[in-house]
């Protein structure tokens, strides 16, 4: 049965469907479940999320059945959902531009919830007069070749941090929701993505140099089984990266969760699920605080 309920939303008024639809059979979390978790996780996604052409992909039958990935707001989107219109040169859509959906509200995260956008994914850069910035941020992304895994990613994670050191960069942890890990670091302004691209792989190539045995810089499937692959590319600017606090699909409900350098250094990043996160949130605010941009 598809059963409706008219919400209100911090002013807005929304239609939500099938709120007991399970989306992650496993263990029977629930469409509702999800939209709870983003409505309780907000105030702190949303700066992350505040200016950045958003990427979503829709689990509409749960994380077992088929998904999509869309970029374009889609038919019947609200009128006061923030869209904005940018190039997308070479898209599979066939088009020359995209109406991107621009996440900078509490309701805006209901809505695409209720539509099943589990996974929020951004670029480096933010939309500055109606147009693409520069970015500013960096990301690496690690992603262990098994057996290697999480404890690998940490061990790379640390020694990356010395590296950025050399370039004047803090970078700031946080796994991927799924096996890996991301470094995110906040750049000063003037970089170009090619220029961020650029230092990103010396940084790979660095570690790959310093330790063989461990990091690979090359995305050659053969090359990575018990290696973490460093994933500069990330930093192209028709890239995107999965947005902190943002619910991945997975068995059951994980999230794209911050750890201190202190949990990183003592081997102690797992998994979060959304509860989880929210806790750590209430007990140590949003260990990702020092990447947003003023407003």
């Amino acid at each position: 049965m598809n059963e409706r309920v008219r919400v209100h939303v911090a002013g807005r008024e929304l239609e939500l469907s099938n709120l007991d639809k399970v989306l992650y059979p496993k263990v029977g979390f629930t469409k509702g479940e999800v939209i709870d978790y983003y409505v309780r996780v907000a105030e702190v996604i949303l700066p992350h999320l505040r200016g950045r052409p958003l990427t979503r992909i829709r689990y509409p039958n749960g994380v077992n059945a088929a998904s999509f990935f869309e970029k374009n707001a889609p038919a019947g989107t609200p009128d006061w959902v923030r869209r904005q219109t940018l190039p997308v040169p070479g898209s599979s859509s066939g088009r020359d531009t995209l109406d991107f959906v621009i996440v900078d509200e509490v309701a805006t995260l209901v809505w695409l919830a209720n539509l099943a956008a589990i996974e929020l994914h951004t670029p480096q850069w933010r939309v500055v007069d109606d147009k693409a910035g520069d970015p500013d941020l960096l990301v690496a992304d690690l992603d262990p070749g098994p057996p290697a895994g999480l404890a690998e990613c940490c061990l790379v994670a640390i020694a990356a941090r010395q590296r950025f050191d050399v370039d004047g960069l803090t970078p700031y942890p946080k796994t991927s929701g799924k096996k890996g890990m991301q470094l995110m670091c906040r750049l000063p302004p003037g970089w170009s993505s090619d220029e961020v691209a650029t230092n990103a792989r010396a940084v790979a190539e660095d570690l790959e140099r310093a330790l063989p045995e461990l990091v690979t810089a090359r995305m050659t499937k053969s090359l990575r089984p018990g290696k973490v692959f460093f994933d500069w590319s990330q930093n192209v600017a028709a890239k995107t990266t999965v947005s902190a606090y943002s619910m991945r699909a997975a068995a059951t409900p994980t999230v794209s969760a911050p750890f201190t350098w202190e949990e990183v250094e003592a081997g102690a990043v797992r998994p979060l699920g959304p509860d989880e996160v929210l806790a750590r949130i209430e007990e140590l605010g949003d260990l990702l605080a020092p990447l947003v941009l003023a407003s």
